[in-house]
């Protein structure tokens, strides 16, 4: 028999169908959608992604539903070789959590894992940042959205699109154009290594 597109087994999963999973979720009412960069360039770099993902999902109000590929990319703002390469990632999640809640998560986290704020630019077990919030364009000191580097940052834009290619840095712009201005120079897409979505 031949498979033609009415085929329900080759077609993907249409939008109302994963808004009706979503929406059967009864612990998250009305979610808002988030984007979370990770980054781990200290001690068990794969495990500690691994980590702080699960944290995430044990989040009351969190739930993560798409992870990206891993990424080593060369540490930013510092001398070369003077820090060992970075791991980084990208997570979508859904969340009731409001955005200043979801940046104490993503710190309680991050200390969680031992991060220390020695230094700007320092080397760290995990950093835990909050690239974009739904649509929310804020200028707020405490947490800027989207981040205000992301648009730089190929180490953000590259498992982003990998995970969302249609995806738009809210104010700012579609990430695949964005990721073209900046290049991929020195991140590393890491096909031997994977990331998991908790279940």
């Amino acid at each position: 028999m031949n498979k033609t597109h009415s085929d329900p087994t080759v077609q993907p999963v249409p939008a109302s169908v994963t808004e009706q999973v979503d929406a059967a979720d009864i612990t998250l009412s009305n979610p808002k959608r988030a984007v979370l960069s990770l980054g781990s360039n200290l001690g068990n770099r794969l495990e500690t992604l691994q980590g702080a993902i699960d944290a995430l999902e044990d989040t009351p109000g969190v739930r993560v539903k798409a992870v990206s590929p891993v990424y080593e990319t060369e540490p930013w703002g510092v001398d070369p070789g003077s820090q060992p390469s970075y791991f980084n990632a990208v997570v979508l999640l859904k969340t009731t959590l409001p955005p200043a809640s979801l940046l104490e998560r993503a710190h309680a986290v991050e200390e969680a894992f031992h991060r220390v704020r020695d230094e700007r630019w320092g080397a760290r077990t995990i950093d835990v940042d909050i690239v974009a919030y739904a649509d929310v364009v804020s200028d707020d000191p405490v947490l800027t959205l989207p981040h205000p580097r992301a648009h730089e940052r190929a180490f953000v834009l590259a498992p982003w699109h990998d995970v969302e290619p249609e995806a738009q840095l809210p104010g700012v712009g579609a990430v695949a154009e964005l990721l073209g201005g900046v290049g991929s120079e020195g991140v590393l897409p890491r096909a031997d290594l994977e990331l998991r979505l908790p279940e």
